[in-house]
């Protein structure tokens, strides 16, 4: 029986010589050899079992995903910042726009615009013919604000403004390349007037009085208030000056740099689009539509769960198939601590109203008490919750209990809290995960001990072949030479 080696190690390659070819050895090993791994490879065995747990870890890892969406919806009904969110309307939003931050203090008032926010704009004495140097000098441009007349220019603290240094050859264009580069805080345009001149058009970056600016020029030829040279631009300008936005609220005077008011009435941001004649009425109103939405969301990710729950661990009589943890008594326990959260009711600061259970506001088995195969699923009763939203303050007090008490008086924070025990790193999915990979390793540790025993057999079985094939080989040999023998001394005797 010849031996030959591989990368693997030893292995029977051909049939044996002591036994004359007569028994496949290979045959006969991997036999027993698949005899000692049924334990893995069996309809039921380790590698089953593996795959069966991984699906497990895989499904209660989904669950849980499904429960912590679900606790970020209840977490929107036990918290202020659920509860928090206003709609902000103008009576004329071509000429007020507003709108407001959560929280903001349910009001209405009244807002006339006088004027809108002006950036100064300055425009030079036109230069002619176009194209030609202005002449060498320098510029210095400060940004601050101009007194009422115009009459006196105040610098912005800190600043000391910007110097532009104009060389001989400089033309219009090129000294408006270096305003727009020194980021003073001033556009520089060219403008062509009909005559075939042009103009140095200068504007303020930002709206607002305060945000005004002062052009001077040092003029190469020492007059730096006449119409030659680099004082032109300067010389014969016109102003427009920078100005706030002017408007009353309620009849208070107010003002802003630009033409958005912040903050004017606290939580509200209204922008003035154009000058009104009438007043233009805001009003600030809990949001409904966003307080219907939380709760439906709440209904919806509820229902995701249940459903993957009732799946999973439901059993077809019909095609007599049965879900994953059809039986799993932890699936059953989770699916009834979600139920039983939803019985929940209002306690302590949040008792003593008309809302004590989530029935009240609307949200109910769906089916109802007639339905021989509930499924558990939630349905809200639309007319019922719009009802309830008509007393916000109340459905808030529900949800999340009354001032001065906890939040787990209320339905949401009930709910809540249990959710997040779930969740929590010593609730149930970790505990499920613990377990589930604790099992994975003890079936992984187990597939190793069987095919450490089934190597180890194989291993045997090779040896034994091995000496039984070299006796026979050494007793075929001996009765061949006795056989020769026999014949040889037969010869003889004849």
């Amino acid at each position: 029986m010849a031996i030959t080696t591989t990368s693997t190690g030893s292995s029977f390659s051909s049939l044996g010589v002591g036994l004359n070819g007569s028994v496949d050895v290979n045959a006969l090993i991997d036999a027993q050899v698949n005899v000692a791994k049924l334990p893995i490879t069996s309809a039921n065995g380790l590698n089953a079992q593996v795959t069966m747990t991984q699906a497990k870890i895989s499904t209660f890892g989904q669950i849980q995903s499904l429960v912590a969406t679900l606790s970020d919806a209840a977490s929107k009904l036990s918290s202020v910042s659920g509860w928090n969110a206003v709609t902000a309307t103008s009576s004329n939003t071509s000429a007020v726009t507003v709108s407001a931050i959560g929280g903001t203090v349910a009001s209405s008032f009244d807002v006339q615009v006088q004027s809108l926010a002006k950036a100064q704009n300055t425009t030079s004495a036109a230069l002619s013919p176009a194209g030609l140097p202005v002449g060498a000098g320098t510029l210095h441009l400060d940004v601050g604000q101009w007194s009422a007349d115009g009459a006196a220019f105040t610098s912005k603290e800190g600043s000391t403004g910007v110097d532009i240094a104009v060389s001989a050859s400089d033309t219009l264009s090129d000294i408006a390349g270096k305003i727009n580069g020194a980021k003073a805080g001033v556009t520089a345009t060219i403008l062509s007037d009909g005559s075939g001149g042009e103009r140095l058009v200068l504007r303020s970056a930002q709206t607002g009085a305060a945000q005004g600016f002062q052009l001077t020029a040092v003029d190469a030829d020492g007059d730096n208030t006449d119409a030659a040279g680099l004082s032109r631009l300067v010389a014969g300008a016109t102003t427009t000056y920078a100005s706030d936005a002017q408007a009353t609220v309620n009849g208070i005077a107010v003002t802003s740099s630009s033409n958005t008011f912040t903050n004017t009435v606290a939580g509200v941001t209204f922008t003035a689009l154009q000058t009104t004649t009438d007043p233009v009425q805001i009003d600030v109103a809990q949001d409904t539509s966003a307080l219907s939405k939380n709760i439906n969301d709440f209904v919806t990710a509820y229902n995701a769960v249940n459903q993957a729950l009732n799946q999973i661990t439901s059993y077809d009589k019909n095609t007599q198939t049965a879900g994953l943890l059809q039986g799993d008594s932890t699936a059953v326990n989770l699916q009834n601590t979600l139920r039983m959260a939803l019985q929940s009711v209002a306690s302590g600061s949040a008792a003593g109203g008309s809302l004590r259970t989530l029935s009240d506001v609307g949200i109910t088995v769906a089916g109802g008490l007639g339905n021989l195969n509930p499924t558990g699923d939630l349905s809200v009763d639309t007319d019922k919750l719009n009802k309830a939203l008509q007393d916000p303050d109340a459905l808030k007090t529900f949800f999340r209990g009354g001032s001065g008490g906890s939040v787990t008086d209320g339905v949401g924070g009930k709910i809540s809290s249990v959710l997040s025990g779930l969740l929590s790193s010593t609730g149930f999915f970790q505990r499920k995960t613990d377990t589930l990979n604790a099992e994975l390793k003890r079936e992984n540790t187990d597939i190793q001990t069987v095919n450490d025993r089934a190597d180890a057999l194989k291993a045997s079985l090779q040896a034994r072949y091995t000496a039984l094939d070299s006796q026979m080989a050494t007793l075929n040999a001996l009765n061949s030479y006795i056989q020769q023998q026999v014949t040889t001394w037969n010869k003889s005797s004849s």
